[in-house]
């Protein structure tokens, strides 16, 4: 029971639950059919599951250096194996549910998938590290239009991009010293807090003016008050421009 509950921990899953509401809301906002929805769920999840295992895996020597409690690897919960072969899993597994959406689309998720990959294996500490963050958000609506099939509108691809961003500064915010410590330098980190801050805010209320305009003030009221918790917060933006683009879309 402790390998499997460290196994889930080690997948993220408050992260990867939230992504995958956020994509299949956009997909209840194209019109996606029912079956079309559920393609769109297991798909994101399963790429989900697969980033988050890949960074817990090859994070686990830096994890352990920075004594990071709530890290299954180090403190013993889950075999470092035991996660490598969940994300070979996962990546196996997310190839024909990609596919499910058809050809184009798959495609297109698998380039987030590999994005996100990408990030983790070499970007993270770069000045370079916002980039898979923008690219598979931009990539992740692509995917659920154009599955349809039908042709994502720009604004929908540079919201994304947007909101990915967004989510990579507030992502990191909490870890900015340990990361630091431990010799990561991604943008974040070279900005400092602070600054990391206020371009959490600006994007993800810029993600929001391009979406739905009545997202903006509801978005500044959430993150407001979620500072203490910019991950949550910015998650939770993003949830509010899904909904209100289901509420507002005719």
């Amino acid at each position: 029971m402790s390998t499997v509950s460290g196994l889930v921990r080690a997948s993220h899953p408050a992260p990867a639950a939230a992504v995958t509401v956020i994509f299949m809301g956009l997909a209840v906002v194209w019109g996606r059919s029912p079956a079309g929805i559920a393609a769109v769920g297991a798909a994101i999840l399963t790429g989900q599951l697969s980033v988050g295992w890949l960074n817990d895996y090859l994070d686990r020597d830096r994890d352990a250096a920075a004594k990071r409690a709530d890290k299954p690897i180090p403190n013993g919960d889950v075999s470092a194996r035991t996660v490598l072969v969940a994300f070979v899993v996962a990546a196996v597994a997310v190839v024909p549910l990609s596919f499910l959406s058809g050809l184009v689309a798959g495609v297109v998720h698998l380039f987030a998938v590999l994005s996100a990959w990408s990030y983790n294996a070499v970007l993270k500490g770069t000045v370079l590290s916002v980039l898979p963050y923008a690219l598979s958000f931009a990539a992740g609506p692509a995917f659920v239009v154009l599955g349809l099939p039908a042709t994502p509108p720009w604004w929908l691809l540079v919201a994304g991009a947007l909101l990915g961003s967004g989510a990579h500064f507030a992502n990191t915010l909490p870890d900015v010293a340990a990361d630091l410590a431990t010799g990561v330098r991604g943008l974040p980190q070279r900005l400092g807090p602070r600054r990391s801050w206020a371009a959490t805010v600006v994007l993800l209320l810029a993600a929001g003016a391009v979406l739905n305009l009545y997202a903006v003030p509801l978005s500044a009221i959430v993150l407001l008050y979620g500072r203490r918790h910019p991950f949550q917060a910015a998650m939770a933006v993003a949830l509010i421009d899904v909904l209100l683009l289901i509420i507002t879309t005719p």
